[in-house]
């Protein structure tokens, strides 16, 4: 799953990295973001069919839903039924997005505590998760946008953290996801695979970032009371 994530970077050079048009909006760096909170995400504009970036908030609320209390549930969506579930099979067939993280949190069960981890491209690059969005008409008229992150089984690195792992998608693929260029479901779905081992960084990082209320760039720091097997202890260098 993924149920935290951070970004940092300012949304001027997201725009650039991620060749979106129109204007940018004026969105904080937060290196604790929770489900029911706003995120930047990567959308495609049908009327003109330039990539726009937006705030929209973490947690599917569908088309269809009476209210929007469960939007929280559904802040990631499994790769496998994904085009079957009625919760994201519209989505999954019309309103795919990009979600840029500069990383994620898991916690890994170590004897008696759980430690949490973060990870991020070895790249030290930003992340494109995979992200279906919906809009939802409020009873006031006005529309609540919503996002969900898709999510696969883990890699070898990963799943000794935990036994899934969000999407990380390459350039290449995000015409296709984004509808800029034409994908059979088959093709969208074989997309949804973990990343290979060794584009991830994985790292020790304090009990801290359990707690909503904390945000700060200390969150990402390595926990220096950590003791991690090798294969999580290589943090990218930002």
């Amino acid at each position: 799953m993924c149920g935290r994530f951070f970004l940092q970077r300012d949304p001027a050079g997201l725009a650039q990295y991620f060749e979106t048009g129109g204007a940018v909006p004026n969105h904080p760096a937060s290196w604790n973001v929770a489900p029911t909170q706003d995120s930047l995400v990567v959308r495609r504009n049908p009327q003109d069919g330039a990539r726009h970036l937006g705030t929209l908030r973490w947690g599917l609320v569908p088309r269809w839903a009476k209210d929007s209390s469960g939007g929280a549930k559904l802040m990631n969506a499994r790769a496998d039924g994904i085009a079957e579930k009625p919760s994201f099979r519209e989505a999954f067939s019309k309103r795919r997005c990009l979600v840029p993280a500069d990383g994620f949190y898991e916690w890994r069960q170590e004897s008696e505590k759980k430690q949490p981890y973060a990870v991020a491209l070895a790249s030290g690059e930003p992340m494109a998760l995979a992200g279906l969005w919906e809009g939802w008409q409020q009873p006031d008229g006005n529309w609540l946008r919503t996002f969900s992150i898709v999510t696969t089984e883990a890699n070898e690195k990963q799943a000794l953290v935990h036994h899934r792992m969000p999407v990380i998608l390459p350039p290449e693929l995000w015409p296709a996801w984004l509808g800029e260029e034409e994908a059979s479901p088959d093709e969208l779905q074989e997309m949804l695979l973990p990343s290979p081992a060794e584009e991830l960084a994985c790292w020790p990082v304090g009990v801290r970032v359990g707690k909503f209320a904390e945000n700060d760039a200390g969150l990402i720091a390595r926990d220096p009371t950590a003791n991690p097997p090798p294969e999580l202890d290589d943090a990218p260098v930002y």
